[in-house]
């Protein structure tokens, strides 16, 4: 079992900038992928970014490129996402995904392929 914690969520103004963090319980944590996905509500949860398990290889989604980095300390069990020049419409619950027996150089965007969630932290962005 992979416990995962958000935190670094809040209150930010447009053009500001956060930073999540996701600290991850077991003793393999270099062995996961991770990523980071967000939800409104009313709306199916939505990739963010995503990380491969040696922090050397990264995607994101449209929304988030050029904006938001996703970052790992595998010697502390944790992932972080940077947000710059936030928007209203990133307001969202993001949470962060563990995924177990990934391949080598390789990250995952889809919610299926993960297999530990975090409970998420509240991010609200305003005008």
């Amino acid at each position: 079992q992979v416990q995962l914690v958000e935190s670094g969520g809040g209150l930010v103004q447009a053009g500001g900038s956060l930073r999540l963090s996701c600290a991850a319980s077991g003793r393999t944590f270099s062995s996961y992928a991770m990523g980071w996905f967000r939800q409104t509500p009313g709306k199916e949860r939505e990739f963010v970014a995503a990380i491969d398990r040696s922090g050397g290889n990264t995607h994101y989604a449209d929304s988030a490129k050029g904006r938001f980095t996703v970052s790992r300390d595998n010697a502390k069990n944790t992932i972080f996402l940077q947000m710059n020049s936030v928007k209203p419409e990133d307001t969202a619950v993001y949470y962060c995904a563990a995924r177990i027996g990934s391949h080598y150089q390789t990250y995952y965007t889809a919610i299926g392929e993960y297999d530990y969630w975090g409970q998420g932290t509240q991010v609200t962005v305003s005008s």
